[in-house]
């Protein structure tokens, strides 16, 4: 294989064996992924965004009670079926697109020892190639894409990118925050180390992490000989930070994200996703905001 097609950015890897248990008595039987905003689970909003960005092969680390996951990106005889013949073409065209978006595959991760223990679960199905991560609770706008951009600069610097995001000060102890240095682009830094969920006034900055990444294959080596860290879990953040401290190796990077991103992630942030979502939808946004202008005009 040669360099040139060593770097090239052809697959991602999609967690999603969490439990959800922010979210019960909900995902007692549903898997969080599953949760629709507006009218599409989130996860779909997350395989749409890796297909947008080129990604084709994908390989979901799934767990136990899983299984809605894979029943919802395949095909549905019947229902398409009952659909045709109702000449339904709109929803028959939205149920498709599901099963037609990638090719996605499936591994159980077994053990939930982690993020960095759940990416480690996707070595025989990456190979030697570098590799996208993308993270549920974190849904980024159609309209401000930034993978494009991370596999761009993983693909010129043969390095590890991650997303950041500048937070509060007071927010970043929520967050595995990056110390940076400034490149030639504004969009684009080097980080220079890496801290999962710093202690309150202990951040060397308030760039944080959010859940989308562009690996480098050598994070396997890594992740093999990472003891767990914070939570007792090993931490892709304590296995970048390895890579940073590397001599002779590529790097790791940032893309500084800031655009519209939605955090899934609990209730309340979950609800105010899909309102915005929805505020923004050509077919639901003006009769909806219209209500919201009135209702909210009610609250005390």
């Amino acid at each position: 294989m040669s360099d040139e097609s060593q770097r090239t950015v052809r697959k991602a890897v999609i967690p999603v064996a969490g439990l959800g248990t922010r979210f019960l008595p909900a995902t007692k039987a549903t898997p969080k992924e599953m949760l629709p905003v507006v009218d599409k689970p989130a996860i779909q909003y997350v395989v749409e965004e890796a297909a947008d960005a080129g990604l084709q092969d994908l390989l979901m680390i799934t767990g136990r009670n899983k299984r809605p996951l894979e029943d919802h990106f395949d095909r549905v005889d019947g229902l398409e079926a009952a659909l045709a013949k109702k000449g339904d073409d709109k929803k028959l065209a939205a149920v498709r697109h599901a099963s037609e978006l990638a090719d996605i595959h499936y591994v159980r991760q077994g053990d939930p020892k982690g993020l960095g223990h759940a990416v480690l679960k996707g070595r025989q199905h990456v190979g030697e190639e570098p590799f996208a991560v993308l993270l549920g609770d974190d849904l980024i706008d159609e309209r401000s894409p930034i993978l494009p951009k991370m596999i761009e600069v993983a693909e010129q610097t043969g390095g590890s990118v991650v997303a950041l995001m500048e937070v509060p000060p007071e927010a970043i102890h929520l967050y595995g925050c990056a110390a940076v240095e400034a490149t030639s682009d504004d969009e684009v830094v080097k980080v220079t180390g890496l801290v999962e969920k710093p202690e309150q006034g202990e951040a060397p900055s308030n760039f944080a992490i959010i859940g989308r990444y562009v690996l480098a294959p050598e994070i396997f080596d890594v992740l093999e000989t990472t003891e767990p860290g914070r939570g007792n879990e090993i931490q892709l953040t304590d296995a970048l930070q390895t890579l940073t401290d590397e001599d002779g190796g590529n790097g790791v990077y940032g893309v500084v994200f800031k655009g519209a991103r939605y955090d899934t992630g609990d209730k309340l942030d979950y609800l105010k996703a899909v309102v915005q979502i929805a505020s923004s939808r050509e077919d639901l946004g003006a009769d909806l905001n219209s209500w919201l202008k009135e209702y909210v005009a009610t609250l005390p």
